[in-house]
């Protein structure tokens, strides 16, 4: 047990506990407290630090909930294994390549669904959400736009700088993803980011798509007038190979989870999949990278717009799900020949997102608190992922499992003679909601022998919720 280095300053801003808190995870994050290491007692602290025991209490109580430090009964604070946790200090020393401006670059009835059991996808903790940093956060960007005479004024149609500046801060460090403010678009959800798409890549594309896919994308593709070919995957995803060799010129792939089966697209297959869109001139990849900060095991892969050197990814991200679906906050990187066809076609309409909110997540962002929920989210996730997945584990009517360490979801395969349908209406009958995989299907792609698949979500169900939600599927499917 080493002594802890920290020197307080009463007339900080941040309050003390803000601080020992601030400086301990600096240490863990730097490597300066290893894995394992054993922290001082909080009543040790509080007497080297000259501060009540109740401050030190609350600095280590958070970076428990964050998954810093974990204690042992009878034994202490102990450091955890960081090798999964977001830390974006160091990644907004990026800001001065974030502010750095190249030469190049100008200037249905489910979403209703009740019941005491709602496994659809989608859900997320409502428990957990850092309420009062929000609040907070709200607040400060109302004082800051009224004192500005902003509020009621439009933004910028891209977004505000210092929002689109931050998100980049946060792709660069936790995606590896390369851009410049100038390169992002921020608008109202991920449909209509793909419908300005449309506009900026002009009519009579043909896009390739897994299937089963993200079907509100396929449906905005062919809103857009756009042809799409269904490509056969497999546990790696979509496969190059399959593409027609005829007018595809754009792939749509959720790489880091696809949705809805799950899968993490390996390193080699990602190079396969550039190689394809470099190959010929006009082609892009659009990498949905929708809920890749849920992972729960191992270290992400960078994402596809990361590795590669030719301006042949469009990066798709929302805060969906990582902050609040309500919040409508998502981004669009554009590669430099797109970012100009849109400045030339686009660039007059008005931004879909409000001042006030994208600067609260502006905010969220610069003061550390994402990061925060993040780290605590992602312990909340893990801990009912594998719960789902232990309830499941040795079900004799459960096949196969696909999805497991990511996402808020997984697929389950069952064994029976029961269609989805069947499963899935006996299941509401019982006051549990659940979508079927078919539900994912392009149109006649789905073999109607194939096993019945249920997505079951579990973001914002309880472990009781849980636990009595597999018993009424073990209901279902034997009875």
């Amino acid at each position: 047990m080493n002594e802890l280095l920290i020197d307080l300053d009463v007339h900080a801003k941040a309050s003390l506990y803000e601080q020992i808190y601030t400086s301990v995870r600096r240490d863990i994050m730097g490597g300066r407290l290893s894995c394992g290491e054993r922290l001082p007692s909080a009543r040790l602290l509080a007497a080297s630090l000259q501060v009540s025991r109740s401050t030190v209490d609350a600095a280590y109580a958070q970076l428990v909930s964050e998954g810093y430090i974990q204690a042992k009964r009878g034994s202490g604070y102990y450091v955890c294994d960081v090798t999964g946790l977001y830390d974006f200090a160091q990644g907004l020393a990026c800001e001065e390549h974030s502010a750095r401006q190249p030469q190049s670059v100008p200037r249905e009835d489910k979403k209703a669904a009740g019941g005491m059991y709602n496994f659809l996808p989608g859900q997320i903790d409502a428990q957990g959400f850092a309420y009062n940093a929000w609040r907070k956060c709200a607040k400060e960007a109302l004082l800051d736009l009224e004192a500005g005479q902003q509020l009621l004024q439009l933004g910028h149609p891209q977004g505000e700088y210092a929002l689109r500046r931050a998100v980049c801060a946060y792709l660069y460090r936790a995606r590896g993803v390369r851009c410049e403010p100038e390169q992002m678009i921020v608008g109202a959800g991920n449909e209509y980011l793909l419908l300005l798409l449309g506009q900026i890549l002009g009519a009579q594309r043909t896009v390739a798509m897994e299937s089963p896919t993200y079907l509100q994308a396929y449906h905005t593709f062919c809103r857009i007038g756009y042809t799409v070919e269904a490509v056969p995957m497999d546990a790696d995803g979509m496969l190059p190979g399959e593409i027609p060799d005829t007018d595809v010129s754009l792939a749509y792939v959720m790489p880091s989870h696809q949705f809805p089966l799950g899968t993490v697209m390996p390193l080699r297959r990602r190079l396969e999949l550039l190689a394809w869109a470099e190959a010929q001139p006009q082609r892009y990849i659009i990498e949905d990278d929708h809920d890749s900060e849920f992972r729960y095991k191992g270290r992400q892969i960078p994402s596809l717009q990361g590795i590669t050197k030719l301006d042949r990814v469009i990066y798709l991200g929302t805060f969906s799900n990582s902050i609040m679906p309500s919040a409508r906050v998502s981004y669009l990187v554009l590669p430099l020949p797109l970012l100009h066809r849109y400045q030339q076609t686009c660039a007059f309409y008005a931004s879909t997102v409000s001042r006030m909110q994208q600067m609260t997540v502006c905010r969220f962002l610069e003061q550390g608190y994402f990061e925060r929920h993040l780290n605590k989210m992602r312990g909340i996730y893990k801990g009912k992922h594998d719960l789902l997945l232990q309830l499941l584990k040795g079900k004799r009517w459960v096949r196969r499992i696909y999805g497991g360490n990511a996402g808020l979801h997984i697929a389950a395969e069952l064994c029976c003679a029961l269609t989805e349908q069947e499963v899935a209406a006996r299941a509401r009958a019982l006051g549990m909601c659940v979508q079927g995989m078919s539900e994912c299907y392009i149109a006649g792609r789905r073999k109607p022998d194939e096993m019945p698949v249920l997505l079951l979500g579990f973001g914002n169900l309880t472990e009781k919720q849980m636990r009595e939600g597999v018993d009424i599927l073990e209901r279902c499917v034997e009875a």
